[in-house]
Formats: C-alpha cells, structure tokens, sequence
C-alpha cells in the first residue's frame, strides 16, 4: 500500500507547491483524498508520478474549503470516478459533481470507501470534516486534511477500526499532544501550526514531508531508510534551493 503526496505547501524539488492538500491512496483501488487549491499543480504533480485522471477510482473531499477541493476538476475528467463528500457540502461544491460523477453523500457514520480504506464519516468543531483510516500490514494509517475537529477526536475515532499506526497530514492548531503517543509514524503537513513543536516531542517518529514524497507500507524496512531514498544524504529541509514552500494561510 502507497501513499503519494500530490499537493502541499512544500514540494521536492521537481515539484510544485502551493497552499493546499491532496494526496493518492493506491491500494486494491487508487483513491484520491482531497485535490489541493488548483488544477494546475495537482496536475503537473500527478504528471510527475505518471498519474493520469482516469487511473482514479474513488475520490474523498475532506471538507469543503477552496484549498481541498479547488482541483476538482482535474479529477472530474474521470466520468467513472466516485466522489464521497459530507452532506453538509454547499450545494455549490455538490452542483459540481453531479452529472460528471457519482455523488455519495456522507454523514456521521462510517462509511467504507474502497476495501480497507473507510471514511471515518461526518466530525464536526469548527468545520465538518471527515478523514481517512487505512488498513496496512502494520496497523491503521489516518490520513487528515485539516483537522479541523480535532486531530484527537479524528484518532479516537479511528481507533474503531484498529490500533493506529501512521498519521498523514493538515493538523492546525492541534496542542493536545499526548494524543499521538504509540503513533509510529508522523508526517503533519499543510497547516500544521505545532510541526516544529511536534517535532521536537516526536523526534524518532517525525518525518519530513511535501509534494513528491512516496511512503510504501508494504516494505517499510525502517525510517532512516525511507529518508535516504526520498532525499538522498542532504539534509534538504534546511537547504531552500532544494524545498520550496508556500506560506499562504486559510481559515
């Protein structure tokens, strides 16, 4: 099972950034979480990982904010594709896909998207939001695009379905940091408020992450292993020619 960062607010070099998340679940079906803020980078991304639109078979929108779903239409080329949005979705982002795909309307329950792979269904705080928990060889991957709920209350739901092993993604302004202890894996993009905090608590399960960064949970031999084979022995996060960033916030 991989995992393909497609957008992000930091991308390797060969990749573009901008302020925005999406990334490509492959499993027994390839199943796109969120598109980032434009079609243009999600598809020069894609391009990059040879990904082409109707390669998709399923597509889950976190929440409905321009910087998630703003390459919609990339994806929407795909007329097969079935998209999964809450039911508190603007009818606006809803217009949208009807009559190009399949709509699926989520609530509060779980809901499975593709097998092994589950919507963790509707949460709410702020903004309704909904994430994903991913069965892999060992234990449960979370993928957030916000956190907008709380990433606490997004993992104690998850923890319905098994013991969490990884977490990927947007945490905001998460401070309850206790709620990823035993988490092996921890890779907070996007808007992650607390990354250097997070960091500094998490440092042996930390990892660096952007555009154009693969995880492969079938054969992960180990994260110092991983690191080398995603950016070689320079030490890139430090180094801005070789990371770029794009700072722009969202609400």
């Amino acid at each position: 099972m991989r995992v393909k960062i497609l957008v992000d607010n930091q991308a390797k070099q060969g990749f573009k950034s901008e302020w925005g998340f999406s990334c490509l679940v492959e499993a027994k079906e390839k199943v796109l979480f969120d598109t980032g803020a434009s079609s243009a980078v999600l598809s020069f991304n894609a391009e990059r990982f040879g990904i082409k639109p109707r390669e998709i078979d399923k597509l889950v929108l976190s929440h409905d904010h321009w910087d998630h779903n703003g390459g919609l239409d990339w994806a929407l080329q795909n007329s097969g594709l079935k998209v999964f949005v809450l039911d508190s979705f603007s009818n606006e982002t809803k217009e949208r896909i009807r009559g190009k795909a399949e709509l699926v309307e989520v609530g509060e329950e779980a809901v499975e998207i593709s097998r092994g792979i589950r919507s963790t269904g509707k949460l709410s705080n702020s903004m309704d939001e909904q994430s994903l928990a991913v069965e892999t060889g060992k234990g449960l991957l979370v993928v957030t695009g916000c956190s907008h709920p709380g990433l606490e209350k997004i993992l104690e739901k998850a923890k319905r379905f098994g013991k969490i092993h990884a977490v990927i993604g947007g945490f905001h302004g998460f401070e309850k940091f206790d709620a990823l202890h035993g988490i092996e894996l921890i890779a907070a993009t996007h808007c992650t408020e607390q990354k250097q905090k997070i960091k500094e608590l998490f440092p042996q399960q930390f990892v660096e992450c952007a555009a154009g960064v693969e995880f492969d949970f079938s054969s992960f031999a180990g994260y110092g292993e991983w690191w080398l084979k995603q950016f070689g022995n320079d030490p890139i996060w430090g180094n801005p020619n070789r990371v770029k960033r794009n700072e722009r916030k969202t609400g």
